[in-house]
């Protein structure tokens, strides 16, 4: 069986072999440590974004808001937590600021790279 799997933002193929009553699919995710961090300032690249917008790296629903417009925040404050296959993965702000605008709601479904949290 040939799988695709990406290690550390880079993509590898690999072939495994598999016997048939034992061949399951899903994610399988290594280290079982906290939760992932992740902060990734809108690009140039996505459209209609601010580019001081806080992106989601991944498509879930948002599970926690931990700020409220205009409280003032830090360099790698949790921001909000997204829920994505029943792991939860913190978003961070990348730089220090004013939350502007928050763009989702709790509960809300939302896609990878759409703007979810706008720092002045």
């Amino acid at each position: 069986m040939k799988l695709n799997v990406t290690v550390n933002g880079i993509a590898y193929s690999v072939e495994v072999e598999v016997e048939e009553e034992q061949r399951q699919l899903g994610t399988i995710v290594f280290g079982g440590g906290a939760p992932q961090t992740h902060s990734e300032p809108a690009t140039a690249s996505v459209q209609g974004v601010s580019a001081n917008a806080v992106v989601a790296p991944l498509a879930g629903s948002v599970f926690k808001i931990l700020v409220e417009e205009g409280d003032e925040i830090e360099a790698g404050q949790v921001l909000l937590v997204l829920e994505a296959m029943k792991m939860e993965t913190e978003i961070t702000a990348p730089t220090a600021g004013t939350v502007g605008q928050i763009r989702v709601e709790v509960g809300e479904s939302v896609q990878g790279g759409q703007a979810l949290i706008v720092i002045d």
